[in-house]
C-alpha cells in the first residue's frame, strides 16, 4: 500500500522563499514567475480595482504574492484578491485567513489549467462569491458567480463592459484590461 505525501501550512512555511508555491488538497505546486503580458494585464486590473475600491471605501484589494489560507492543506496565491469591509476580519498581518469576496486569476501557459480546473473547484468549495478568469490570449474575462456548489457566469469580450456582483456598481471596459 502506497501512501501519498500531503503538505500542510507548516510544511509551506519551511519552503524556500525565493520561489512561489501553492498547496491544494495537500498537493504542492510551484508557481512560476508570470510573463510580461500577464503582469501588464494584472497591473491594469489592479490599478482600476484599487482606485475604485479606495475611492468608494469598500476595503482592500491585494495582488500576488499574498497567501490565502482556506485550510491547513489549501494555501493559494491568487493574482488579485478583494476583501470587503464586512469580511475584513480575515485580513491578518501575514495573510488572508478565510474566504475573500472576489478572486481574479490571469491565465498563464504554466498555470492556466490549474486556474480553470482545481483552483476553480477549490474556490467554489470554499464559497468564494465571485471568481474572474482573465484570458490574455483570447482577450476575454469569465466572471463567475457562486451558485449552489459551483460557479455560473458570463464571458466578457474585448468590446464588452465587465460588471461585478460583489463590488457594487463596478464597471470596467474589458479593453482597459488588455491595453498595451
Amino acid at each position: 500500500m502506497q501512501t501519498s505525501l500531503r503538505y500542510n501550512y507548516q510544511d509551506y512555511l519551511q519552503l524556500p522563499e525565493d520561489k512561489r508555491y501553492e498547496i491544494i488538497d495537500g498537493d504542492l505546486f510551484m508557481v512560476p514567475s508570470p510573463n510580461e503580458g500577464h503582469q501588464r494585464i494584472l497591473s491594469n486590473i489592479f490599478y482600476i480595482l484599487s482606485h475604485y475600491v479606495r475611492q468608494n471605501k469598500l476595503e482592500r484589494v491585494y495582488f500576488a504574492p499574498l497567501d490565502v489560507l482556506f485550510s491547513e492543506e489549501d494555501i493559494v496565491q491568487p493574482d488579485i484578491i478583494f476583501v470587503s469591509h464586512e469580511n475584513k476580519r480575515i485580513i491578518t498581518k501575514d495573510n488572508i485567513k478565510g474566504i475573500p469576496d472576489l478572486i481574479i486569476e490571469v491565465l498563464s501557459p504554466s498555470s492556466g489549467n490549474r486556474d480553470i480546473g482545481i483552483k476553480k473547484k477549490l474556490y467554489a468549495r470554499n464559497r468564494v462569491r465571485e471568481y474572474w478568469i482573465v484570458d490574455p490570449e483570447h482577450e476575454t474575462a469569465d466572471v463567475l458567480l457562486l451558485k449552489g456548489k459551483g460557479f455560473e457566469g458570463k464571458r466578457y469580450c474585448f468590446k464588452d463592459t465587465i460588471c461585478s456582483s460583489v463590488i457594487q456598481d463596478l464597471r470596467i471596459g474589458a479593453k482597459e484590461i488588455f491595453l498595451e
